[in-house]
């Protein structure tokens, strides 16, 4: 069984090895940078940080067998703030003519842009190599484990929700993009520059160009990163794309990447989300009601007395079935077990089928 959850500190070492699959900005294979983001994640859980959208969330999913973390995503409640605001590249073209010796041209140019309110973002979704394409759809699980979260606590996230699609790279991790222009501005390597943004943003707005910047200037490797996904992201740019996301015509400053942007409330994994009271019952009582039942994402968050032992969050995929007009959602009796719900606890459940009967 796979369980996905709140991380917690004793996490680090797991969370690490698993950071060190993609080491993104958000999720960097950085000992104390990983050591703060558990933390903020558990005390964002549990309410211990009083601005709402000064929360981060690191979700962790769990081999319950072998007792091995195997994946992570995460939820950024505000990305852009006043001190640290969201950069982003405008992907504009521009056309130039010339009448007197007859050449067209059109060009490709990048303008810096500063989101001071920015919106929630999602990213941090790793999954161990070894476990892609097992059964279950792990990969889906994590990532909308973060539309429930979201679901569950709507008035504290923004209306807009972003994701930031990584580029392709080269194979020691470089980015073609930065080389042609980042590292000009900042003499530093990707890596590092990538690792500073993180809590520093003031050398970008200063060392930055703050003009229309021509990318026909680039080599041609450079050109052709702007606005695409590598292979390791093409998977999420579907999925994203698939639940109401879309391409802003935007990309990562640093390494080019496209970013993707939706209505909250119109991501559809978000508006099917529905809040239900537990009933437990045997696993071929929801099978045999197959026109009404669903399969899907079904999360719990203990009280206190439970929250020792189970956490502070926890979600897994399972049958359910929605009975007395919505009010109940019957779970199996081993998934409530794994949940550590009870019968009357309050539950919520996500379908994976968008147009599943209940």
């Amino acid at each position: 069984m796979f369980v996905i959850r709140s991380a917690t500190p004793p996490d680090l070492k797991s969370v690490r090895r698993l950071a060190a699959v993609l080491n993104t900005v958000n999720l960097p294979d950085d000992l104390p940078s990983l050591k703060k983001l558990l933390d903020l994640s558990q005390r964002s859980f549990v309410g211990r940080v009083d601005d709402p959208l000064a929360r981060e969330f690191l979700f962790v999913m769990e081999d319950t067998e072998h007792r091995r973390l195997v994946g992570t995503s995460q939820i950024i409640a505000r990305h852009g703030t006043r001190e640290a605001p969201h950069i982003y590249f405008d992907v504009l073209d521009e056309e130039r003519y010339s009448e007197t010796i007859d050449r067209h041209f059109r060009h490709r140019v990048l303008r810096i842009g500063f989101d001071y309110e920015g919106p929630t973002e999602i990213g941090g979704l790793v999954l161990d190599p070894r476990y892609r394409g097992a059964p279950g759809k792990l990969g889906k699980q994590l990532s909308f484990v973060r539309f429930l979260f979201i679901a569950m606590h709507r008035a504290h996230f923004r209306d807009r929700v972003l994701a930031e699609l990584l580029p392709p790279l080269s194979d020691d991790g470089k980015s073609a993009l930065w080389e042609a222009l980042g590292r000009r501005f900042t003499d530093m390597d990707y890596a590092e520059a990538d690792r500073v943004s993180k809590t520093n943003k003031e050398f970008i707005r200063n060392l930055f160009p703050s003009g229309m910047i021509y990318a026909s200037l680039f080599d041609p490797a450079a050109q052709d990163v702007i606005g695409k996904v590598g292979p390791q992201t093409e998977g999420v740019k579907k999925m994203l794309e698939g639940v109401g996301f879309k391409a802003l015509g935007r990309v990562d400053p640093f390494d080019g990447g496209p970013h993707f942007e939706a209505r909250t409330d119109e991501i559809w994994p978000v508006s099917q989300a529905r809040r239900a009271s537990c009933a437990v019952v045997e696993r071929r009582t929801i099978v045999e009601n197959a026109g009404e039942s669903a399969d899907g994402l079904v999360a719990f968050e203990p009280p206190r007395a439970r929250a020792k032992k189970f956490g502070f969050f926890r979600a897994l995929t399972t049958d359910f079935r929605f009975t007395r007009a919505g009010k109940t959602v019957e779970i199996p009796t081993e998934a409530a077990k794994a949940l550590g719900a009870k019968k009357g606890d309050r539950l919520w459940a996500l379908p994976f089928a968008r147009h599943t009967r209940m």
